[in-house]
């Protein structure tokens, strides 16, 4: 190689390890600030309320609620899950599932049940979704109906529960998901405090792998036993403790779960519902409505609430995680350049900076930024072209501030929720929040440059997510 060459590869080398290691500090920069909102909007909290305390005060003022819970294949947990929700804290409400053309038993598991009968419940279409093929209820229960439809994916069933819903309010919920008894009480507080601009609230998503569950409910909280659903603990308490908490804090929440979020029917409706097709629909939903109160000049809320609790299986196996995560990113990827006009425009505020800078920042140049980092900077050290110095400066970014940020997002959790009161416990989470940075976090943003892959030769594919079922829990 001449010596013109190599100076060239040598500049090269030093601008790509410059741009990696910069941009690693403006993602660093973004979660500080992250974790500074959050803890300040956590002492500016009052303390948590019982769930006594709640009844009494909210409990003769609290809107009827539709629980709209769409449903593919969820066999395994469905009954499990439909009992969590009849026995909900909750003065008036209604659980719709909706069995979105099931190839499983889970419609024969929940006809049994519940003992369903066939049931006649007009209702209007306002929304667009798949031909509703019946609808049953239970003589066992006035408040459960389950809606039997064509296959047309989970914004589909989404919307076909919103039609069939009545309560001015929904909260939509995973099939595979259970509530815990206060948690619609504790998450309908914004709409009783704030009617008028509260639009959408969620809440906290939990991780239930090896928790034991009777009856619908969670009776004793354990950590997972298996390595991935307990980083995946860590995950959670990252994203929803402090990423959520702060971006509510200054009104600026670009995601409600649809594991668990609850939205004022008018406005979801007046959007059009969720997005047929979408891979997060979650994602979209939420943006949608920010742009229809932006673009109406309304003013309103969106908020994430710490304390209302819903815990879900997560996958114990690479190749099942693997999926999940390639299809978030598509489905953020997918957000992000549908609604693109959004960006940094001046009408939009806060959401069109903020909240579309940081999907930019994450979900857009992240992943392909991070794996960049990991692939080349080690190659350029090997063969010469970069200093050690670089090096050493690159490694102390990815690792150092990323053990931060998890060890001080599980202090988080403890100060605010203490859901895992054992020492033990708390030992364990933080071994597993330092162990997560090495080889994991890495790994997770290989899957999701796999998804970035697969949006660019739209591949829609959602992939089969396997269950191992609450039932065996414990």
């Amino acid at each position: 190689m001449t010596d013109s060459w190599r100076q060239m590869l040598i500049e090269v080398a030093s601008v790509t390890a410059w741009t990696v290691i910069v941009f690693g500090l403006i993602q660093t920069t973004v979660y500080l600030l992250q974790l500074v909102v959050a803890a300040y909007a956590l002492s500016k909290r009052p303390p948590v309320a019982r769930s006594g305390l709640l009844w009494h005060r909210y409990g003769d003022i609290a809107p009827p609620i539709s629980l709209i819970v769409p449903a593919y294949n969820e066999q395994i947990n469905i009954v499990e899950s439909v009992h969590s929700m009849l026995a909900l804290e909750y003065p008036a409400y209604e659980v719709i599932v909706v069995n979105d053309g099931s190839k499983d038993e889970t419609l024969k598991r929940l006809i049994d049940a519940f003992e369903l009968l066939a049931f006649r419940r007009p209702y209007e279409e306002t929304l667009k979704h798949e031909p509703i093929r019946a609808i049953y209820a239970s003589p066992r229960s006035d408040r459960l109906f389950v809606v039997d439809k064509s296959n047309g994916g989970k914004a589909d069933a989404q919307n076909a529960g919103i039609n069939v819903s009545r309560a001015p309010i929904f909260c939509v919920i995973d099939g595979d998901s259970i509530l815990e008894p206060d948690a619609l009480l504790r998450a309908v507080q914004p709409f009783i405090e704030d009617p008028e601009r509260t639009i959408a609230v969620g809440g906290t998503i939990r991780i239930a792998n090896n928790s034991t569950i009777e009856s619908g409910r969670v009776k004793t909280v354990r950590l997972p036993t298996r390595i991935l659903p307990l980083f995946q603990v860590v995950e959670y308490l990252r994203a929803f403790l402090m990423a959520r908490l702060a971006w509510s804090r200054i009104n600026t929440l670009m995601l409600v779960s649809g594991a668990f979020g609850v939205f004022r029917r008018r406005e979801a409706v007046a959007v059009g519902g969720f997005t047929k097709g979408s891979m997060g629909e979650d994602l979209d939903f939420v943006i949608k409505l920010h742009r229809h109160m932006l673009d109406n000049k309304r003013d309103y809320r969106i908020e994430f609430i710490p304390e209302p609790v819903c815990w879900t299986e997560a996958p114990e196996t690479l190749a099942v995680l693997a999926r999940q995560r390639s299809r978030w990113q598509r489905g953020a990827l997918e957000a992000f350049f549908r609604y693109r006009g959004m960006l940094f425009k001046p009408r939009y505020g806060r959401v069109g900076f903020l909240g579309f800078g940081h999907i930019l920042i994450v979900d857009v140049l992240g992943p392909v930024m991070e794996v960049l980092g990991y692939v080349l900077m080690p190659l350029f050290w090997l063969t010469g072209v970069l200093s050690t110095e670089h090096l050493l400066a690159y490694t102390a970014l990815v690792f150092v501030y990323g053990v931060f940020v998890s060890v001080a997002s599980l202090i988080l959790e403890e100060l605010e929720l203490k859901r895992f009161p054992r020492p033990r416990d708390l030992a364990i989470l933080t071994l597993a929040a330092v162990a997560e940075n090495f080889g994991y976090r890495q790994l997770n943003n290989f899957w999701r440059v796999k998804g970035y892959w697969q949006y660019l030769r739209a591949d829609n594919n959602w992939g089969e997510m396997t269950r191992t079922g609450f039932s065996k829990q414990g």
